[in-house]
């Protein structure tokens, strides 16, 4: 390779890098949607080859079917547990007044029963006071929300069109050789596929159970705490007791002994047994992940990708390492042999 040649090279792979780091920050307010075309392009490729390839219906009509079975089975039930949440979070009284005084009232009952005065009616107010800007997020989640269906409802269209063109082509661009190729696509679609139905599965039948518990055992508001065990059970092992626990300690401390014992039993008992009972047969029904990458694979991926790291998150720490034993098995082993 001469050195005007070596310079053309060197200089395109600046371009592409420079590029595409300019792209993604002008992408990432549309991330979750492009993230969200991806994983149910994954779940859904299939059905495609099945209508083009053995039916032989024309492209742009299976995608048209395809994207109908995406809006019916995925974006409207997501929607509307959206709304639901926003219409119970709205019921929610933001305003500082109606914070401070039930707010001083709470910590007044764990100063009367531990003699521990942990929140002073000054730093009550300081949280009173930035109430409002959770509101203003809220309202911007939602834009947001909106914003990212409508570029996953294009993407995935596009993605249903491009089809084979589209896996050949990041096929070809892979760094690695065939073997290795195949393996790490192979952890894509089995991590994909594993989370996008496993995680959702699990939120709602944690969810069921958990607002079951709430509503026999007198806990304030079920329905939204019902909600907001669903979203808990994102984070493995300590998911669901970021809900509960707190309750328990809230019911304890307002006199509601029985309701605080029996939701604290109801939810080692049940709750955590079967999110432990759930997550083993999903693992090794889709995809034997190890619980520490589920762990901080979640949690790096929350931070990069918003709400689509509980999927993403994992699959990147997963095909990290993946790559790390790519490396080690092609170079560093073989060099030992020698």
């Amino acid at each position: 390779m001469t050195v005007k040649e070596q310079y053309w090279k060197y200089s395109l792979i600046i371009i592409i890098l420079v590029m595409g780091i300019i792209l993604f920050l002008e992408f990432t307010p549309f991330l979750s949607g492009i993230l969200g075309a991806l994983t149910i392009y994954v779940l859904v490729r299939k059905q495609m080859q099945y209508l083009t390839e053995k039916r032989h219906m024309k492209r742009m009509l299976a995608a048209i079917l395809i994207l109908f079975e995406v809006v019916l089975c995925f974006l409207i039930p997501i929607s509307l547990v959206v709304w639901l949440l926003i219409n119970k979070l709205q019921d929610v009284n933001l305003t500082s007044v109606a914070f401070i005084e039930p707010a001083q009232h709470f910590a007044n009952l764990i100063q009367a029963k531990t003699g521990y005065d942990i929140l002073s009616k000054d730093n009550i107010t300081s949280v009173a006071s930035s109430l409002p800007k959770l509101g203003q997020l809220l309202a911007g989640s939602i834009s947001s929300f909106s914003i990212n269906i409508l570029a996953l409802v294009f993407v995935i269209y596009f993605m249903l069109i491009g089809g084979r063109k589209m896996e050949d082509y990041i096929y070809d661009i892979l760094p690695f050789n065939n073997e290795n190729k195949k393996s790490v696509l192979e952890k894509i679609n089995m991590i994909v596929k594993s989370n996008a139905i496993g995680i959702p599965l699990l939120a709602i039948i944690q969810g069921g159970i958990a607002f079951i518990g709430y509503l026999i055992f007198g806990a304030p508001n079920p329905v939204l705490l019902g909600f907001l065990t669903c979203f808990a059970t994102i984070i493995p092992i300590i998911g669901t007791s970021l809900v509960w626990l707190p309750l328990v300690i809230y019911m304890t401390l307002t006199g509601n002994w029985v309701g605080a014992i029996g939701l604290a039993a109801y939810s080692i008992i049940i709750i955590t047994n079967i999110d432990n009972l759930i997550r083993f047969i999903l693992q090794k029904r889709l995809a034997n992940t190890h619980p520490l990458i589920t762990i901080f694979g979640v949690v790096t991926g929350l931070s990069l990708f918003g709400f689509m790291g509980i999927i993403f998150g994992p699959l990147l720490l997963s095909v990290f390492i993946l790559c790390v034993n790519m490396f080690k098995e092609k170079y560093l082993d073989e060099k030992e042999v020698v």
